[in-house]
C-alpha cells in the first residue's frame, strides 16, 4: 500500500497540488502584504472591506429584531431578542431556498421573494439585521452596495445596487408599514460578533470570524489608523474588517485548479476558496480523480467509471472518506475492483484534504499575525469558526489545528482558541441590527 501512496504523492506533486510544496511562511507573508495593500486602497486581490461595525456596544434586552441570512444554498430568517441575562432567544425561524440559485433572477423578483419569506413576522420589528454574505461595499449608514454575486447565484441586476434600500422599497411596495432600518453585514462579521457576545466572560486578546462552508471568508478587528484608504475614520477607533479572503489570488495553484476555475460562472475570481470550500471541493476532487485516471493511476475499469462520472459533491467525498467500502458514489465505482484502486482514491482525496487544511491554516495564521495580538497564552485570539465543511469534512479541522499549533504557536508565538457558537450568523446579525 505504501507504493500506492508514493504514486499518488508523485501525481499530486506533478500537478502542483502537493501540500508539502506549499511554504507557509512565504504564503503568510504574501497574504499579509495583500491585506495591507487592500487597507491602503492599492491593487490587491483582498478587498479588505470596512464594515463600520464596532465591537463592545451594549445589547438592549427584550427588543426584537428581524434577522435574515443569505449566503449559501439556503436563505434563513428569524426574529431574535436578548433576555435579561443577555441570552439570545431565536423565534420564528424558517429556512427557504436562496433566490437566484436555480435560474437567473431579476432585481424585482429577488427582493419580492425575500419579502414574501418575511410575511409572517415583517411587522414584529422595524430593525433588520441582514447577514448578506457576498462581496459588498458597506457604507457608513450600514447599508451595503453589492459588488458582485458569487457561489453560483444568478442575479446580475442586483450588482451595484444598495441591498438595504432595495429591501425597504420592496417591503413598502408589498403594503407593509414603512420606517424599517436595515443593517448589512457579512456572515464572518456576524460570527465574530456572536463569539464576543456568547463568550463575554472569557478573556481574549482579539477576535476573528471564520467561515468555511459553501464558501469561505474571514474577518478581524483592525485599528482605524491602519485603514488608510478611508480618510473619515476616527484614528483612535477600530472596526471589523471583512477580508474577502476567498478572493486571495496568489496561492500556489496547479493546472487542475486553473481548469476548475475556468469552468465556473466567475473565472478568475475567488480562486482561493475554489481550492477548498464546500461548493467547489467535490468538483475539484472529481477533476483530479479524472486526471489521475487519464494518467493511468487506476485500473482501466475504474478509470472508465471515473471518466464517465458527471458530478461529485463535497458530501460524496466526505462519505467515501468516512466509509470507503460503503454505498457512496466513489465506493460504488470501486465495487468489485481491486483494493488498490480504493486505496489510491483514498490517498488522493486525503492529499487534497491535507492541502485544504494547510491553506486554511495559512489564512488564519496571516490574519492573527496581522492583528499583532495573541502573544499571551492566557489571552489568546478567539477564532469563532462556522461552516459544515470545516466541522464535518473528515479530519479537516484536526489538521488545521495541527498546522496552527506547529506554525502559529510554536514558531511565531501566537496563541489562539477556535470556538463554535450555535446559530452564530443569526445571533451576530441580531447584535448588529440592535446596536448599529
Amino acid at each position: 500500500m505504501s507504493e500506492i501512496g508514493k504514486k499518488v504523492r508523485c501525481f499530486l506533486r506533478d500537478n502542483g497540488m502537493h501540500h508539502e510544496d506549499i511554504d507557509m511562511d512565504q504564503c503568510c507573508n504574501i497574504f499579509i502584504e495583500e491585506m495591507q495593500r487592500g487597507l491602503a486602497g492599492q491593487d490587491s486581490s483582498l478587498a479588505m472591506i470596512p464594515t463600520y461595525i464596532e465591537v463592545g456596544k451594549d445589547i438592549p434586552n427584550d427588543r426584537s429584531v428581524i434577522v435574515l441570512d443569505a449566503g449559501g444554498t439556503n436563505f434563513r430568517l428569524a426574529t431574535v431578542h436578548f433576555d435579561n441575562s443577555g441570552k439570545p432567544v431565536i423565534e420564528n425561524s424558517v429556512q427557504k431556498p436562496m433566490p437566484g440559485l436555480d435560474r437567473q433572477c431579476s432585481k424585482e423578483e429577488f427582493f419580492r421573494t425575500i419579502v414574501g419569506y418575511m410575511a409572517d413576522f415583517v411587522d414584529i420589528s422595524d430593525d433588520i439585521g441582514f447577514c448578506f454574505s457576498y462581496p459588498t461595499e458597506i457604507l457608513p449608514n450600514k447599508d451595503g452596495r453589492l459588488i458582485r454575486f458569487c457561489k453560483e447565484v444568478k442575479a446580475k441586476e442586483i450588482e451595484g445596487q444598495l441591498i438595504g434600500q432595495n429591501l425597504i422599497a420592496a417591503i413598502e411596495a408589498a403594503g407593509y408599514k414603512n420606517g424599517k432600518r436595515v443593517v448589512i453585514l457579512n456572515d464572518t462579521v456576524a460570527t465574530l460578533l456572536a463569539g464576543i457576545s456568547v463568550l463575554e466572560k472569557r478573556a481574549f486578546d482579539s477576535y476573528v470570524g471564520f467561515i468555511l462552508g459553501t464558501g469561505s471568508n474571514c474577518c478581524y478587528i483592525e485599528s482605524n489608523r491602519n485603514i488608510t484608504k478611508t480618510d473619515d475614520l476616527a484614528p483612535d477607533g477600530e472596526q471589523i474588517i471583512n477580508v474577502e479572503s476567498g478572493s486571495f489570488a496568489r496561492a500556489p495553484r496547479g493546472p487542475i485548479d486553473f481548469s476548475l476555475d475556468k469552468s465556473t460562472l466567475d473565472p478568475g475570481r475567488y480562486t482561493f476558496e475554489k481550492m477548498f470550500s464546500g461548493a467547489y471541493l467535490g468538483v475539484l476532487c472529481l477533476r483530479t480523480l479524472q486526471q489521475a485516471a487519464k494518467q493511468r493511476l487506476f485500473s482501466e475499469t475504474l478509470a472508465e467509471r471515473l471518466l464517465a462520472t458527471g458530478q461529485l459533491e463535497t458530501r460524496d467525498v466526505n462519505e467515501f472518506m468516512h466509509n470507503p467500502a460503503g454505498d457512496n458514489v466513489l465506493a460504488v465505482c470501486c465495487h468489485k475492483e481491486s483494493e488498490q484502486d480504493r486505496v489510491a482514491i483514498w490517498y488522493l482525496l486525503d492529499g487534497l484534504i491535507e492541502r485544504a487544511a494547510k491553506l486554511v491554516a495559512i489564512l488564519l495564521s496571516a490574519v492573527v499575525l496581522k492583528t499583532g495580538r495573541g502573544e499571551n497564552p492566557c489571552m489568546p485570539v478567539c477564532i469563532t469558526a462556522e461552516g459544515t465543511t470545516f466541522y464535518e469534512l473528515k479530519s479537516l479541522r484536526a489538521r488545521v489545528g495541527c498546522y496552527l499549533q506547529t506554525f502559529l504557536q510554536n514558531k511565531h508565538g501566537r496563541f489562539i482558541e477556535i470556538v463554535s457558537v450555535e446559530d452564530a450568523t443569526l445571533i451576530g446579525a441580531a447584535i448588529a441590527g440592535l446596536t448599529n
